[in-house]
C-alpha cells in the first residue's frame, strides 16, 4: 500500500490514476495511523514552497514523515513535494524543508537567461548515478516538468535535464527519493517509474 500525502498542495487525481493502471494500491491521507500503516509514501505538491513547509509543520506531517523515513519506509517526493526534502528554500524568503537531503532551493530565473520560466514541457533525463527508479528506462527517456525552481543538491544527485543549465531532475538518499517532473504527467516513462518505485521493497 502506498500513502499519498494529502496536505492540502496538490490535484492528487492524476497520480491516484497512474497508480491504479500500474496495479499499485494507494491511499490519499492526511492520517498519520494510515501513512504509519502503509509500506511506501509519496509526497507531491505544486505551488509555493513555503506555504507547503507551513503546512506541513502545522500539521504535524514533517515529523510523521521524517520518522517513517527513520524506519527505512521508501518516500518518494514529486515536484515540489521533491523540493520539500532538501534543507531549506529561498522562493519568496527563506524556508526550512525536511532536512533529509542535504541541499538547497533556488530560483531558475537567477541561473537560466535565455530561456522561459517556469520550465514548462518535455525534456530528457540524464542518468548519472544508480537508481532503481530508472531501473526500466534507457538513457535520454523524456519526461514532464513545471518548475520555476531547482534543487542545488550536495549529495544524492542521480539524474539531471538540461534547461540552460544541469537541473536536478532526480536524486536519491538510501531509502528517500525525489523527482523534480511529474510521472503522472510523463507517460509510458512516467508509468515505468511509479512502477519501480512500487517495486522497491522497505529496508
Amino acid at each position: 500500500m502506498i500513502a499519498i500525502i494529502d496536505y492540502g498542495v496538490g490535484n492528487l487525481f492524476s497520480l491516484t490514476q497512474s497508480l491504479k493502471k500500474i496495479g499499485a494500491e494507494s491511499i490519499v491521507t492526511c492520517n498519520p495511523k494510515e501513512i504509519e500503516c502503509a509500506d511506501k509514501l509519496i509526497l507531491p505538491g505544486v505551488g509555493a514552497f513555503g506555504d507547503a513547509a507551513k503546512k506541513l509543520k502545522e500539521s504535524g506531517l514533517d515529523v510523521v514523515i521524517k520518522s517513517e523515513v527513520a524506519k527505512d519506509k521508501p518516500l518518494l517526493g514529486i515536484c515540489l513535494g521533491m523540493q520539500l526534502l532538501f534543507d531549506r528554500s529561498f522562493e519568496y524568503g527563506e524556508h526550512d524543508g525536511l532536512g533529509l537531503i542535504c541541499g538547497e532551493v533556488l530560483p531558475l530565473s537567477d541561473y537560466v537567461s535565455e530561456l522561459k520560466i517556469p520550465h514548462m514541457g518535455w525534456n530528457s533525463l540524464e542518468f548519472v548515478d544508480n537508481n532503481p527508479l530508472f531501473n526500466n528506462l534507457r538513457q535520454g527517456e523524456y519526461v514532464y516538468f513545471v518548475h520555476s525552481y531547482f534543487a542545488k543538491c550536495e549529495e544524492g544527485l542521480s539524474a539531471t535535464t538540461d534547461y540552460g543549465i544541469k537541473v536536478t531532475a532526480a536524486v536519491r538518499k538510501d531509502n528517500v527519493y525525489g523527482v523534480q517532473f511529474h510521472p503522472e504527467k510523463s507517460g509510458t516513462a512516467g508509468l515505468e517509474i511509479l512502477r519501480a518505485f512500487n517495486d522497491i521493497q522497505a529496508g
